[in-house]
C-alpha cells in the first residue's frame, strides 16, 4: 500500500501552498484516476509521491516502509514509476534502446512482449527512432511500455490523453483497460477525461489542494457527470466540467 500522511507543499518563493494537508491511501490491483479543476494540484500530487518535487510536510510510506526523504531516484528503486504529460523525443536513439535503458538485463523477446501489451507490432517498432516521426498516440505508448519493463507497483501517468488524437485515444483506454486487468499494478492516472474516468475502480477528486471526494467509481462518477449536467455553458470554474460536456456533446454528435 502507498499511504500519504498530511502531506503539504507549495513555492516558497511566492508563498503558495498546492497541496495542503493531503491524506491518502492506494492499494495495488487498483486503477485510481485522480481528477479536479485546472490548478487543483493533480500534477503535483503526482510529482510528489514520485519524488520529483518534496513535501514541505507529512508523510509517504511504500509497503510498510517511510520513503519521505527518498528522491526520485530511490523511489523508482521501490517500485514507483512515472509517466509524463509530454513523453521526452530521443534523435539517434531507438524503441528497443530506450526499452533497454528500463531493463538493461531484458531481451528482445521482452521488449517485443511490452511492445504488444500497449498495441504496437514489435516488428515495426523496436529499430524506429524515438523523434518526431512518431504520433502522439504511438509515443505515449512507447512510454508506457518501457514503463511496463521495470519492476514498479506503482505506475503514475499524468494526463496521457494530451496531445494525441481521437484513434489513439481509443487505443490508449484499450490498454490502460488490458493493464487493469493484468498488470497487478496499482495505476494512478491523472485526468479528466470521461472515458478514463469510466474505467476506473476510485476516483480521487481535488480541489484547491485538498481531496475533495475519494470513492469507488460507481458511486462518485455519476455525481461528477450530475455535476456536469447541472449548469451547462455557464461560467463556473470546474475545468473537469467543461471536459465532461464536450464529450457529452461528441457522443450525441456521433449517434
Amino acid at each position: 500500500m502507498l499511504e500519504l500522511k498530511n502531506v503539504s507543499w507549495g513555492i516558497p518563493e511566492e508563498g503558495t501552498e498546492i497541496i495542503r494537508d493531503l491524506t491518502l491511501s492506494i492499494e495495488k490491483n487498483r486503477l485510481i484516476v485522480v481528477t479536479g479543476p485546472n490548478g487543483s494540484g493533480k500534477t503535483s500530487l503526482a510529482k510528489i509521491i514520485a519524488g520529483i518535487v518534496r513535501q514541505s510536510s507529512g508523510k509517504i510510506i511504500l509497503d510498510g516502509e517511510d520513503i519521505t526523504d527518498m528522491d526520485v531516484t530511490e523511489r523508482a528503486k521501490r517500485g514507483i514509476a512515472f509517466a509524463f504529460q509530454q513523453p521526452v523525443r530521443f534523435k539517434g536513439i531507438t524503441v528497443r534502446d530506450l526499452l533497454r535503458i528500463a531493463d538493461k538485463n531484458a531481451k528482445d523477446c521482452d521488449f517485443c512482449a511490452a511492445l504488444r501489451k500497449v498495441g504496437l507490432q514489435p516488428e515495426k517498432y523496436l529499430s524506429r527512432d524515438v523523434d518526431a516521426h512518431l504520433s502522439g498516440g504511438e509515443i505515449k505508448r512507447v512510454e508506457i511500455a518501457s514503463v511496463l519493463m521495470r519492476s514498479g507497483a506503482y505506475t503514475i501517468f499524468d494526463e496521457p490523453e494530451a496531445g494525441i488524437d481521437i484513434w489513439s485515444f481509443k487505443e490508449l483506454i484499450a490498454t490502460f483497460e488490458t493493464l487493469k486487468r493484468t498488470s497487478g499494478r496499482a495505476l494512478i492516472i491523472i485526468s479528466h477525461q470521461e472515458r478514463i474516468l469510466s474505467i476506473a475502480d476510485e476516483i480521487v477528486l481535488i480541489e484547491g489542494g485538498r481531496i475533495k471526494a475519494h470513492g469507488e467509481k460507481e458511486v462518485l462518477y455519476p455525481q461528477l457527470l450530475r455535476q456536469a449536467e447541472v449548469c451547462p455553458g455557464c461560467a463556473c470554474n470546474d475545468a473537469h466540467n467543461d471536459c465532461f460536456r464536450e464529450e457529452s456533446a461528441r457522443k450525441k454528435a456521433a449517434q
